[in-house]
This record gives structure tokens, C-alpha cells and sequence, in this order.
């Protein structure tokens, strides 16, 4: 948005420098992007006035002028101009011999063997304009002789503003002189909106079709303005600084407005109507050409303006070349309106283009001020242009509510880490001109209508750090008092265990918790994942119950940049429907290992990583608690090294090694190991307790056993150290063996027992009976043989 600086000054004028303005409405959220003068000084450059003129002798298309520039010579000077529209009687700027024009010096020269002392100047040459087509015509009512640079007020600068989507109030000169006088607390002249009273009683019949697409549609005839009144300078300098030319009289005085004001506004020919005003959408096959002579195919959901048999305007956005006002115009229909932004919103970008209009309409405009900018735009257009105003013709439904909100003291101190008392609350509330009360140290405020951001509490907060300065606000570190927390030695931290993992060669990944539904139906057998109704893509459409899926997924991707040993873990949510809850939340720890046992070296043998390696790190993870591993089958793993990880007996996790069918599939070389484990079930801990070193030697003994080839070793060592003498302090499995001599249906296990005791050195019965006692164990429960 583009304005002069004059024109803002008109209406707020503190006592500051334009960059310290800048800088007070940049600290305030509206961001001035440049300061730029109008144009660069041109002294020398006065009003002349072009006496007479004849054709050059020489050349067809220079003529040589008489100009008159009043006391600056003390005769007309003689000036040879090529200009097509110099003419006897025009006034316009003159360049006096002497004059710097940008890079350009004027002397006194001859053209053509004809003396010229001095230029006539376009509006591109004096830099107030990049349009020129030919010389920049003023006023008859111009002072011949006056600097043209204090006539045409070049003393002027141009802001660019970058106005953010929510201030659509700054989206006018006004609006934003509002802002510097709440900011500066400076006084703001108002707008002369007084009523213009009615002198015919012209109406036209308006009809409202969609009152929630057009809340409020006003607006008033007027009759027999003068078609040929030019536009004043001061408004024609005020358009043209903010990037808009100026076309007749009444559609420079609806621009104007709108830039003034942020109301747009539209005029129609009033000979172009026929019969009633209908505000509707369009039908099928309508289109409309509007005044940029775009042609525009119509859909349904397009609001229009119309009469009763055409299309007048695309509502809100601009309106049509058939019933635009032109320069012959004397009778006009001057609308005024209120659309909702919803269905303004979005047919710029359909339509290819956007507008002045449509900018502000989609953002939301006054609709308090709907019927008093109707006043004002009529009172511009008596003033300049005539003409006879027939009454306000309103259509009102349901405007937007602007409830009030409860703003209180204690929650600005808590979002502002400042304290404002209420007396400076309430100063800054009636600067911004908000309607509020007071009562018992609470404020409620009632939004205006002009600000369509202001809905919750800390909306209001916000606009009291503006008003008091964002660069005003301490910077305060915070002063919480802190506490050493405990650290309960009885549970692992999730930190803990991925270091755990680290230490054992293993690289954490992340991935996303959602998934390709084949994963979920071929690894998990789970044939109704939880469904996203929005993927981010085709293929991760499904909520994740396992991690293995994604860990294959990082395999492959490890693989296929010559990745031969892997070894990987993570540690994440899995989600699970219920029949309480439509989902739940589990956390879950899985690892893949892939490849060799070791990295490639000369001092160990290559081996490929087996199951036994990987249930070893799990009983690492485990190594306060008593887990058992049971030959379970899963639909993930080799039906023959598949193993349910419980402890007493409650699943906690599953280790296996993939099924051959989906190696396959997933192209691996060689078998891949996987395990996923309840986090819950490996964050215990036991309390690290003293004990007592025995002096005494320990006792060893081998107990060599058959049993049967389907009992496991560890129930077999569960039910040893449950029932063990207390002088037993160690019992392992140190050597398996079969052979035909046993029976195929048995097998040969060796433990060794250490024995020990604190208080003396063991004696042969001493052992002997706690030996005893654990073969006693064996024979009973497992049916077990000692052999010799």
C-alpha cells in the first residue's frame, strides 16, 4: 500500500521526522518497507504559459513557442518544443536555461538554426510520473512564475506499507493515521461525513438475494453532475502517488475514497440499469466483461451485481465495462456495500487478477462505516462534480457480532512478563478508541468493527504491548527457582537404555509413525490398522502397530548404498485400537541386526549374526529382571526361530529372525534378526545393595544331566535358582551334547554349581547335600537322569 506523506499528515500530524513515523509504525506490526521523494528537486522549474505559437521553419514537427514565466523574465521566452499536444494558452512546467533535470543540464541552445532558451517538461522528465504522453498540462488557475516544485507540492514522500493479512483497518490513509495517533497519542481530525440531504426522490428498488454473502448493500442515486469537471490537482496528486491514474471525476473521487478510507466503493451509470438492483449469484452459462475488458465465464459461487436482465458487476471485485461510468456520464447509481469476506476470498486468484476492491473485501472492511462513506463519496462528488442526491436506499440482515471479551490485569502481567497497571490499560484501551468498562479491576471490551482480529483476550494484550512498545518491554531473564529433582534408581530413562544400545554398536533411527498398510497386513497380520483419512501420501496411509516394518524399510535403504553390517534400533509409538478406545498409545523398543558379527578384521573369523547373539543383548536390556524365552510362532519371523519374550509369564516382546518368504521379498542377501520389546517392561532397575566378600574358597562341581530334548534350559535353571541351597551361589549351563547313545529324543546338559559361604570354608557334606538337593529338583521335575 502506497500513500503520501502530505495526505497522512493531513489527518495526524505529530512532531516527528517521517523515518521516526516509520520506525513507530514498524515497532507497532505495520511494517513501512520504503520511504521514497516524489520526485528529486528541480529548481528552476516554473509554471509557464504558452502565448503563441508558430510552426519551426525547418523542421515539420518542433514548433516554437512564446512562453510567458511571469517575473522569472523580463520578456516571453522564445522555446522550441516537439511536444504533440503544445498549444496556445496551456499552462505547463518550463525548465529555465540553468535547470538540472536528473542528468540532464538546460542551456541555451539552438535547434534546427532556431534559438530556444529553455524546456517545457513532461511528467517523466520532471520524475513525478513514468507515463508521458507529452507535456503535463495545469491548471488554468496555476500561478505563472511560481516554482513548480512548491505548486505541484514535491515536497512530498511515498510510504510503502506491507500490511499484514490481519490489519485490514490500516488498509487506508485514514486507518493508518488512527494507528500513529493511538501509537504517538496525537490528535486525529475526523472525516466530514455529514449527511447530505436528499433532494430528489430518485430510488432505485434493491433486491438482496444471499443476505449472508452480502450482509449490508447501500446506496443512492444521483443525478445531473457535470460529465466534463476535471479532477481537482490535490486529489489527482494524492491518486497518482498511490500508484493509480486518474480516469473522470467520479471514479477518481470512489478510488479515493477507498484509498482514504479502505471502503471501496462503485459507481454505475444509471442510464445502463434497467430496472432493479439484484445482489445474487450467477447462473449458469453468465459472464461478465468488466472494466479491465476481461471477459469472465461466471460459476456458481460468484456474487453478483446485476439489474433485471444482465450482470452490472462481480461483486466486490469490480465491475462491468457495459454499466462503468465514462466521461459523458450525468446520472449515477453510488453503491456502498458490505460483502463477507468468505465468498470474496479466493475468486481473484480463479479469475486470473486481483483488484484494489477485492483486497480489501476479502480481508473485511468497515461495516459500521458502510452508511457514513456513502455520505462522505457524496459529499466529494457535490463538491466537485454537482449533481442532485436522492436518498440512502439500505438492505441490513445480520451483521457480524463483535461480542466483548474479558481482558484482565492478571493475565496481561503473566503473557507481557511486565506489569501494567490499570490506569495505563485504560489509557491505552481509550487511545486505540475502544468502547470498554471497568468493574472490579476487570476490563471488557467490545472489539469496533473496523478490527476484525480482535476475538480472544490475548488479542487485547497484544494491542497493549503495541501501545506500550514492543522495544519498551524488559528483557528479563527468568527467575524460577530450581530444585534438584529426584532420580529414582528403581526405573531405567529411555536415555539410559538408547545408550545401552549405542554402546552395543547400534544406531538409533526415527521414523514416521505412519505406514504402508501391506507392512501392517504381511509383518503383523493385522488386517484393520488405524486409517489416516488424510495421508501425507499414498503409501503411509495407516497408523504403525509395530516398528519392524520401518526398520526393514531402513535395511533396505542401508543396503543399497553398500551397507554389508547393520545394526539399528528405535524407540517410538505404536498405536492399537481397543474396544474402550477407538486408539492407544504404546511405547515400543525394536533392534534389526544384520550381517557379520564383528566388523571385517584379521584377528576374528567372519560370522554371520545369529539368534543367540541377539537374545543376548536383550538379556542385557533385562538384566534385573527374570525373562523367559518361549517358541512362539510370528507371521514376521522364521517359523523355527521365532521366540515370545514373557516375564512371569506376561508378554513383553518378541525376538526372531525374518521368514525366509520375507527376506525375499524385501531382497536381503542374508537373514536379518529382529526384536520389538514393551518399554515399559525394560525400564525397571534393582537397587544396587551391599554384600558381604567371602574369605573362603568357593566349591565347584559339574552336574551332568539327560533329559528331554523339548524342556528348556531355562526352566530348568528357573527352577534351580528358585530351590537352591543358600550356599549355591552359581549355576551355569556350560556344555549341550547329543548323540544317538542318548536316544534322539534326549540330549545331555552340564552345569556348573559354584558353592560358598561367608562364614567358613565348605566341608565335602557341606557340598555334597546341596548338590543333592539340586538333583533331587531335577529328577522330580524334569524327569532328569544323572549320568555318569
Amino acid at each position: 500500500m502506497k500513500f503520501s506523506e502530505n495526505w497522512l499528515r493531513t489527518f495526524v500530524n505529530p512532531n516527528s521526522t517521517r523515518e521516526d513515523l516509520a520506525h513507530l509504525l514498524t515497532m507497532a506490526g505495520v511494517e513501512v518497507e520504503m520511504i521514497e521523494p516524489v520526485a528529486a528537486p528541480c529548481d528552476q522549474v516554473v509554471v509557464g504559459e504558452v502565448q503563441q505559437i508558430e510552426k519551426h521553419p525547418d523542421a515539420d514537427r518542433l514548433t516554437v513557442c512564446q512562453v510567458d514565466v511571469g517575473d522569472c523574465a523580463d520578456e516571453p521566452l522564445q522555446i522550441v518544443c516537439g511536444a504533440p499536444n503544445v498549444r496556445a494558452g496551456i499552462k505547463i512546467p518550463c525548465a529555465l536555461v540553468g535547470a538540472q533535470l536528473a542528468d540532464l543540464k538546460i542551456k541555451k541552445t539552438k535547434l534546427r538554426g532556431v534559438e530556444s532558451s529553455g524546456m517545457l517538461c513532461s511528467a517523466r522528465e520532471l520524475g513525478v510520473s513514468q507515463i508521458a504522453d507529452g507535456l503535463l498540462e495545469l491548471p488554468g488557475s496555476a500561478p505563472v512564475g511560481k516554482s513548480f516544485y512548491d505548486y505541484y507540492a514535491l515536497n512530498d514522500h511515498v510510504f510503502t506499507l506491507s500490511i499484514t493479512p490481519n490489519r485490514a483497518d490500516c488498509l487506508g490513509v485514514y486507518g493508518v493515521a488512527r494507528e500513529i495517533s493511538a501509537i504517538a497519542n496525537t490528535q486525529l481530525k475526523s472525516l466530514n461525513t455529514v449527511p447530505v440531504n436528499a433532494v430528489i426522490d430518485d430510488e432505485l428498488d434493491i433486491h438482496v438475494h444471499m443476505p449472508d454473502a452480502c450482509p449490508l448493500y447501500s446506496g443512492r442515486v444521483i443525478r445531473d453532475i457535470e460529465p466534463d469537471t476535471e479532477t481537482p490537482l490535490w486529489m489527482k496528486q494524492r491518486l497518482e502517488r498511490s500508484g493509480l491514474r486518474s480516469i473522470n471525476a467520479v471514479v477518481d473521487i470512489t478510488n479515493y475514497v477507498l484509498l482514504e478510507t479502505g471502503q471501496p466503493m462503485h459507481a454505475f451509470d444509471l442510464k445502463k440499469i434497467d430496472g432493479d438492483l439484484h445482489v445474487r449469484y450467477a447462473k449458469p452459462d453468465e459472464s461478465i466483461q468488466l472494466l479491465n475488458e476481461s471477459q469472465i465465464a461466471l460459476t456458481a459461487d460468484m456474487l453478483l451485481i446485476t439489474d433485471d436482465r444482465k450482470p452490472l458487476a462481480l461483486a466486490g471485485i469490480m465491475g462491468g465495462l457495459d454499466s462503468g461510468v465514462v466521461m459523458k456520464t450525468t446520472d449515477i447509481f453510488l453503491e456502498c456495500a458490505y460483502f463477507n469476506p468468505d465468498v470474496i476470498s479466493g475468486k481473484s486468484f480463479r479469475i486470473g487478477f486481483s483488484s484494489d476492491s477485492a483486497y480489501r473485501f476479502e480481508r473485511g472492511v468497515d461495516f459500521g462505516a458502510t452508511r457514513s462513506m456513502l455520505e462522505y463519496a457524496t459529499g466529494l462528488i457535490q463538491s466537485i462534480c454537482g449533481g442532485k442526491a436522492g436518498p440512502v436506499i439500505e438492505k441490513c440482515s445480520s451483521l457480524p457480532q463483535r461480542p466483548p471479551v474479558i481482558v484482565r490485569p492478571d493475565r496481561v502481567i503473566r503473557v507481557l512478563g511486565m506489569v501494567l497497571d490499570n490506569s495505563q490499560i485504560a489509557e491505552y484501551f481509550t487511545r486505540l478508541r475502544f468502547d470498554f468498562t471497568e468493574q472490579d479491576g476487570v476490563f471488557k471490551v467490545t472489539p469496533p468493527s473496523y478490527r476484525f482480529d480482535l476475538v480472544i483476550e490475548e488479542d487485547f494484550i497484544e494491542e497493549l504491548a503495541r501501545m506500550h512498545g514492543y522495544d519498551a518491554i524488559p528483557a528479563q531473564l527468568p527467575t524460577a527457582g530450581q530444585v534438584m529433582l529426584p532420580v529414582p534408581e528403581s526405573v531405567r530413562t529411555t536415555a539410559q537404555i538408547k545408550q545401552m544400545l549405542v554402546m552395543r554398536d547400534y544406531q538409533e533411527v526415527i521414523n514416521y509413525a505412519f505406514v504402508d498398510k501391506a507392512w501392517e497386513i504381511e509383518l503383523i497380520q493385522n488386517d484393520d490398522p488405524i486409517a489416516l483419512q488424510n495421508p501425507i501420501a499414498s503409501h503411509l496411509n495407516v497408523m504403525r502397530s509395530s516398528l519392524m516394518g520401518g526398520l526393514i524399510a531402513n535395511l533396505q535403504f542401508n543396503l543399497n548404498r553398500k551397507q554389508e553390517r547393520v545394526r539399528l534400533f528405535e524407540l517410538g509409538y505404536c498405536f492399537e485400537k481397543s474396544a474402550a478406545k477407538p486408539c492407544i498409545q504404546v511405547e515400543k523398543l525394536a533392534g534389526l541386526a544384520y550381517g557379520n558379527v564383528y566388523y571385517e578384521q584379521w584377528g576374528v573369523a567372519s560370522r554371520t549374526i545369529d539368534f543367540y547373539d541377539v537374545k543376548s543383548e536383550i538379556e542385557m536390556l533385562y538384566q534385573f529382571q527374570t525373562i523367559e524365552f518361549q517358541p512362539v510362532a510370528h507371521p514376521a519371523f522364521h517359523p523355527g526361530k521365532s521366540a515370545q519374550i514373557t516375564i512371569n509369564t506376561k508378554p513383553v516382546g518378541w525376538l526372531g529372525e525374518l521368514h525366509p518368504k520375507w527376506q525375499k521379498k524385501y531382497d536381503l542377501p542374508k537373514p536379518a534378526l529382529l526384536f520389538e520389546l514393551l518399554l515399559d517392561s525394560v525400564l525397571p532397575a534393582s537397587l544396587a545393595q551391599s554384600k558381604e566378600l567371602s574369605k573362603f574358597p568357593p566349591v565347584r562341581r559339574d552336574i551332568a544331566i539327560t533329559v528331554d530334548n523339548q524342556i528348556p534350559v531355562q526352566s530348568i535353571l528357573s527352577s534351580l535358582y528358585e530351590q537352591k541351597s543358600a550356599i549355591v551361589t552359581e549355576i551355569t549351563l556350560f556344555d549341550i551334547y547329543r548323540d544317538n547313545a542318548l536316544g534322539k529324543q534326549n540330549k545331555s546338559l552340564t552345569f556348573k554349581v559354584i558353592l560358598q559361604d561367608s562364614e567358613k570354608t565348605l566341608t565335602d557334606t557341606d557340598a555334597d547335600a546341596a548338590i543333592f538337593s539340586l538333583l533331587r529338583v531335577l529328577e522330580n521335575e524334569f524327569n532328569a537322569v544323572l549320568r555318569n
